[in-house]
């Protein structure tokens, strides 16, 4: 199927004026030609889908047609829909499947019982017979629908399960998390994934900005994600930047490049005597450098995070005293990020204080302008309680409960045996949820009803 991320991060606005034209790593297609993680291989499966496919050869089964299912039987979340995701991953997997000798004498190490020619016919396996029908990348599914129907020898299909699996649960446990968090935030609202730090291990933090993107974020905090698959890349600094600073001699120099290509020689001068003029008198000297520093080395984008010592009496008016003197000079400052404390507060407060600073100086546009980035453990829950409390966010930065998926850690597909050698087949239980459905089957999605053209059931 097409690609939902295809197009790279080029059709999603920036969020924080870094560069997004950069195209990734994968094919015109949107497909790596390998995998993106070199575990992805043959071996990262379970032991027992190698030891059935031992029985099915030593029976002679092993080229018997065999059609599987793979699909979840609740939607995550407590909801009842889910993002599909990981097909890419499946196609590239599938596309380059092949075991190596290294694979093999492990494989032998493990099986010493096996016989040779099993190995053999291992060497040989491939998935030049394997066909796969899947809902395209990014597509609304529901449970007990079919996400990939598997088709082709029993052996190799059986071969690929755990790894589809793999492929499949955690990207649409994402994906689905990242389109809940877009539906509370709004579709006018920036939303960046900034959870590498606390993902599980490195290949979940890199699965998480990928799937998170492809379920509605605007953007990663991580920068390998912006170079393998094109997603456009924000950050700005953290409070280690702010702390670095004591005083206006921590400076290397208190001039500044204007947009024209001159300088200003005495920016922190400027900067100081705007503070002066806006009336705050009592701000961290430490934090007001960090800022200057800041917009010295970014001054097309300077973004200020307020909250390492005091938001209201300390951040945001140094902020503006700086965002003044920037604007002064002709740049254009972007705003400001808030970090703990009332968010809905601070928020409105914080666009209290451009509108004062629109007022005085006469800069029309500067307080809409001006982008108000929220962070500090949100989820949905919290994104709603900020909708009905009211607040002035622009953007919201979501790391913890994103990538792990703490409502909710498994999305739990399934892939089940429908049919073998053309006979449909059933696997009974006393769950009763646990029953599944016999066939091959395709899923059509109906269109129409009020309003004309929406999407009305599937079958």
């Amino acid at each position: 199927g097409s690609m939902a991320e295809g197009g790279g991060a080029g059709g999603r606005s920036n969020v924080l004026g870094h560069s997004s034209s950069w195209a990734g790593c994968a094919s015109e297609t949107g497909i790596s030609p390998v995998p993106v993680s070199p575990i992805v291989s043959p071996l990262l499966t379970d032991m027992y889908q190698i030891t059935m496919c031992y029985g099915y050869w030593k029976s002679g089964r092993h080229e018997v047609p065999a059609v599987f299912d793979m699909f979840f039987r609740t939607a995550p979340f407590g909801g009842s829909y889910c993002i599909f995701a990981g097909l890419s991953q499946v196609l590239s997997f599938v596309n380059s499947y092949k075991l190596n000798e290294e694979h093999i004498a492990y494989l032998k190490h493990q099986m010493p019982f096996a016989d040779e020619g099993f190995f053999d016919y291992l060497r040989g396996l491939d998935c030049s017979r394997v066909k796969i029908l899947a809902f395209q990348e990014g597509t609304v599914v529901f449970p007990r629908e079919p996400l990939l129907r598997i088709e082709g020898p029993i052996g190799i299909c059986q071969m690929l399960e755990t790894t589809l699996l793999c492929c499949v649960n955690y990207a649409s446990l994402v994906a689905t998390n990242a389109a809940r968090m877009r539906v509370a935030a709004g579709p006018s609202k920036k939303l960046l994934e900034m959870g590498l730090r606390r993902a599980q291990g490195t290949d979940g933090g890199l699965s998480a900005s990928r799937y998170s993107y492809i379920g509605g974020f605007d953007g990663s905090s991580n920068v390998l994600a912006g170079y393998l698959f094109g997603i456009t890349v924000s950050g700005t600094h953290a409070h280690s930047f702010v702390q670095s600073f004591t005083s206006f001699s921590d400076l290397a120099r208190r001039s500044i490049a204007l947009p024209d290509g001159g300088v200003c020689e005495d920016f922190v001068g400027l900067v100081v005597s705007h503070r002066a003029r806006l009336g705050f008198g009592q701000t961290n000297e430490g934090e007001l450098t960090a800022y200057v520093a800041y917009c010295q080395a970014f001054p097309h984008f300077f973004l200020a995070l307020v909250d390492t010592y005091d938001t209201l009496q300390s951040g945001v008016p140094n902020f503006l005293a700086c965002a003044v003197a920037m604007r002064e000079l002709g740049w254009k400052p972007v705003g400001i990020r808030l970090d703990s404390g009332d968010l809905a507060y601070y928020s409105k407060e914080a666009r209290r204080m451009f509108r004062e600073v629109e007022a005085k100086y006469g800069f029309e546009g500067f307080a809409a302008g001006m982008q108000i980035v929220a962070s500090n453990d949100l989820d949905e829950d919290v994104l709603y309680n900020l909708n009905s409390k009211g607040h002035e966010i622009d953007t919201f930065g979501i790391g913890t409960h994103l990538v792990t998926c703490q409502a909710q850690p498994a999305l739990g597909c399934v892939y089940k045996l429908v049919e073998m050698d053309g006979k449909a087949r059933i696997k009974l239980s006393q769950d009763l949820v646990k029953i599944s459905i016999p066939s091959r089957k395709r899923v059509f999605r109906l269109y129409g009803g009020p309003g004309g053209g929406g999407a009305v059931t599937d079958l």
